[in-house]
């Protein structure tokens, strides 16, 4: 049986070029929003709100795609409006107008999200499912490597033009929607749950599956102390300050260095996500999510020491092993515990807590770096990993 389909393949280069645009803002973003008068609090709570809003919709537009039978509509509407809100940014820089571009962005992900990973789902058996969503992660993830690579350069030759990475990325996040024209499907089975309101999705609880309500909680404790990586790029460049590193007749300052650990992580990510996949399919999930959250649990407690340039790498380079053995991985092991007409509201339902979760965490550790200092956010954080290390390692019998 032929692991890849075309299905897989395209919505994977989908996710590659949608992540090149992305990510060639992701880590320009917090000195951007620096620049122009964000304090650090600020930005967590600006990142809090804009995943809220895409974890929230998850859910919603999860449970609709599941009511209608159809996953492409959805698909193509969120890489559409996660496209048209790149150059948006740019436009101005009042902070209501900032929250409001960031937030169609993620609405767009909120859109197609559960939609998207319930066709990868169809597309796998369950001794398959990790290796797909897997794959899907290497080529989601290699575009966000390439996303700041191209910002790397930019920056290099045109430094503090961040105001023209928003145009150019504009470029690869609506040739990804022309791509999704390319698919067909097949109406899928309707979901046997009901219409209802916004929030009618967290009736799916009631009938899911007894492992899948031990799992979920101990990923949204998890969830809640996991702030958004815009604190791990902060204190990248925190710790490296006004040191500079040479390479090969070239100087690079903080800001240089902390994309390119960015980079790195994303590489590694990449490479990683396959292998993963596979070992996630012969070992089961349980074992590797918890290698991945002891590998999380290294690198907060890592940066929270204030680690030299190399460690720095180092550390980014073992999170990205640490994101390979989780995200996909943890999607596989949903949409195994999930029926076919009800996956993206699994996904959805999944996706949604997690996100409410975020809010609180990045608002969290915002507060806990302007109260008590950055290394108490990394201490705090990787204790709490280590506490749901020993609940899925004592509550959760699967593999």
């Amino acid at each position: 049986m032929r692991i890849i389909t075309r299905t897989v393949l395209i919505l994977s280069v989908v996710s590659l070029l949608a992540d090149i645009a992305s990510e060639m803002l992701y880590p320009v973003i917090p000195v951007y929003l620096k620049e122009i008068g964000f304090s650090v609090f600020l930005i967590g709570v600006l990142e809090g709100v804009v995943q809220f809003t895409a974890g929230i919709s998850k859910g919603y537009f999860g449970k609709w795609s599941d009511e209608m039978g159809f996953r492409l509509p959805f698909v193509k509407l969120g890489y559409f409006l996660s496209a048209v809100s790149k150059p948006l940014m740019a436009t101005f820089t009042y902070p209501l107008w900032i929250f409001f571009v960031r937030t169609i962005d993620r609405l767009g992900k909120g859109v197609r999200t559960a939609a998207r990973d319930a066709l990868l789902s169809r597309e796998a058996t369950k001794e398959t499912k990790a290796r797909v969503f897997g794959f899907h992660r290497s080529m989601d993830t290699a575009g966000a490597a390439i996303g700041p690579t191209v910002a790397l350069l930019f920056l290099y030759f045109y430094p503090g033009e961040y105001s023209t990475l928003f145009y150019i990325a504009f470029i690869p996040g609506m040739l990804s929607v022309f791509l999704i024209f390319l698919l067909k499907e097949k109406k899928n089975p309707v979901s046997t749950m009901g219409k209802g309101n916004f929030f009618s999705f967290f009736r799916y609880w009631k009938i899911a599956n007894p492992e899948f309500r031990k799992i979920v909680p101990g990923l949204l404790l998890f969830a809640l102390f996991n702030s958004s990586d815009i604190f791990l790029l902060l204190i990248t460049k925190e710790t490296i300050g006004n040191n500079t590193i040479t390479l090969l007749g070239s100087t690079f300052n903080a800001d240089t260095i902390t994309i390119a650990a960015y980079i790195f992580y994303n590489l590694v990510y990449a490479l990683a996500s396959y292998p993963m996949g596979i070992l996630a399919d012969k070992l089961g999930f349980k074992r590797v999510v918890i290698f991945g959250l002891i590998l999380f649990t290294i690198v907060y407690g890592g940066f929270a020491f204030k680690p030299s340039v190399p460690l720095i790498f180092i550390l980014f380079s073992i999170y990205g092993i640490y994101a390979a053995a989780t995200e996909g991985v943890i999607k596989a092991w949903i949409t195994n515990l999930s029926h076919n007409q009800d996956t993206a509201t699994a996904i959805g339902f999944y996706t949604s807590c997690e996100s409410m979760s975020t809010l609180f965490a990045s608002i969290i550790a915002g507060a806990i770096w302007t109260s008590l200092g950055s290394s108490y956010t990394f201490i705090i954080t990787a204790v709490i990993s280590l506490v749901v290390v020993l609940y899925f390692s004592l509550i959760i019998k699967a593999k």
